[in-house]
């Protein structure tokens, strides 16, 4: 009999799902493009699953260019018109042009700040403000923090678009802000070592 390893429980499947929950959910992000691609993608994500745009991911990242910001900022209305007829993606126009606008305030951030990253990683909560014991019925209840409002907040200062408090945190959870693998899960002391190795920007 094979074993199952233990994970939260809504990274058990589909398989797209349970890989990108062993690999990549929780683990810390310092590359910029990676940030802003997982930035626009939550964007897209809103009144939506995840599981529907982490099945478009592939093709979303060739329709923005690798969400390069450079790029992406560049875009023009004829770059909107490509995107609202590419079946691949969430053709809303709203969230297309709130990825380019952002891609601008990205820009702006990273001249400020140095990175994308230095400027994300400045909402890491403080380890104490974390549970003890951190299991699925408390995480469920966790859909903002004080820390996610205050990155959304400061977004939204510089003029950043569909990224409220409850996107902030998910982002947050996604790029290893937090580590959010529920006790028991096989993945939360891996995470929990790479947090630690982890050299914050």
């Amino acid at each position: 009999m094979i074993e199952v390893p233990s994970r939260c429980p809504w990274g058990l499947s589909p398989d797209i799902y349970a890989a990108y929950h062993d690999d990549e959910w929780g683990y810390p992000v310092a590359d910029d493009v990676r940030l802003f691609e997982k930035m626009s993608l939550e964007s897209f994500q809103s009144g939506l699953s995840w599981l529907t745009i982490l099945r478009k991911r592939e093709h979303f990242r060739r329709a923005f260019d690798g969400f390069d910001v450079e790029r992406v900022a560049r875009y023009d209305e004829a770059d909107v018109q490509r995107l609202l007829g590419d079946a691949g993606i969430v053709r809303h126009r709203g969230k297309i042009e709130a990825v380019i606008h952002n891609a601008g305030v990205a820009r702006g951030i990273v001249d400020r700040y140095g990175s994308l990253a230095s400027f994300v990683w400045r909402f890491e909560p403080d380890p104490a403000s974390r549970p003890v014991r951190l299991t699925w019925e408390v995480l469920r209840t966790m859909a903002e923090t004080p820390e996610s409002k205050a990155l959304s907040k400061e977004l939204k200062r510089h003029g950043w678009r569909f990224f409220g408090p409850t996107t902030a945190y998910a982002f947050m959870q996604a790029m290893g802000l937090v580590n959010d693998h529920v006790e028991g899960c096989w993945c939360r002391e891996r995470a929990e070592k790479a947090r630690a190795d982890f050299r914050r920007p």
